[in-house]
């Protein structure tokens, strides 16, 4: 297994701030964020496309500077709503047409998102028939371009509503993004989780979360980021659980929203986190791993 950095731990740098955050001091680039995780020492990164030119020449340029820091990557595709709850007929066209852009940058793994917490509150049943046949579609495009995709829970799917829609689609084009925080924040055991998903688990987001005082239990960042190995989620065992499937992907450290005990300071709770999933690369490599 690898470890990586989701560009989204930045996003403040690049520009996105929710409106219960400050402004970012310092602006980021793409090129700044590769250079952070080469300095870093990770082995590969996920590419959050949302701050990315879609631009040829400017794809091409991204490779190669992967490709001299030596770095492995996953292109993510779907922030913030994705297909809209399989609703949206642009949004799959985009997605679809992202494919050409994780091969340029050479990703053979996308995160892809098919609804989001605004969709939470609808009907589950609809949403899964409808991103079921829209999926079952865009897997022979994936094909065609050698990217598997992975999809992510983005706070609106159970675990057992991802295994249906994975299992229903049967293509092994499809996977999954394992998210360690998103299912937390639905109340849903991430252990019990990923003993249901580890085998088709093509990429990951490594979050830990802590509660966050002062925050309403249903606002999505009641859990709010903390560096792992600090916070709620037992990671050592999700990794554990992944490291007996043979997972050999990343392992991408993601922050969203920093909990307010750690200041305004998403680089040092990435370093932190670095570290931290290193160790527990290590402590994997070694240790039999225990059913949730």
């Amino acid at each position: 297994m690898k470890v990586g950095i989701d560009s989204y731990c930045y996003h403040r740098q690049f520009g996105e701030v929710y409106p219960q955050q400050a402004p970012a001091e310092r602006r980021m680039t793409l090129e700044d964020f590769l250079r952070r995780a080469h300095e870093l020492g990770v082995d590969g990164v996920s590419l959050e496309s949302c701050y990315i030119d879609r631009d040829a020449v400017y794809l091409r340029h991204i490779r190669d500077v992967l490709d001299s820091y030596g770095l492995e990557r996953v292109w993510a595709w779907g922030h913030r709503d994705g297909l809209e709850g399989g609703t949206s007929d642009a949004a799959c066209e985009e997605m679809i047409a992202h494919f050409e852009c994780a091969a340029a940058v050479g990703a053979r793994v996308m995160r892809v998102v098919g609804s989001s917490r605004k969709f939470r509150h609808q009907p589950h049943g609809p949403q899964l028939e409808r991103l079921t046949r829209r999926l079952r579609e865009a897997v022979k495009a994936a094909e065609g371009c050698g990217i598997r995709m992975a999809f992510e829970n983005h706070i609106d799917f159970t675990a057992d509503e991802v295994l249906r829609l994975i299992e229903d689609v049967g293509s092994p084009w499809l996977g999954v993004t394992f998210d360690t925080g998103n299912f937390v924040r639905l109340l849903d055991d991430p252990l019990k989780g990923m003993a249901k998903l580890a085998r088709y688990t093509y990429a990951t987001h490594i979050k830990d979360l802590n509660v966050r005082k002062g925050v309403a239990p249903d606002e999505w960042y009641f859990f709010s980021s903390v560096p792992v190995g600090e916070g709620i989620v037992d990671n050592t065992q999700l990794v554990r659980l992944l490291a007996a499937t043979g997972y050999d992907g990343l392992l991408a450290v993601e922050i969203d929203f920093l909990h307010p005990d750690y200041g305004n300071d998403e680089d040092a709770a990435v370093e932190q986190s670095v570290r931290a999933l290193r160790r527990i690369v290590a402590e994997a490599a070694g240790s039999p791993a225990k059913s949730g």
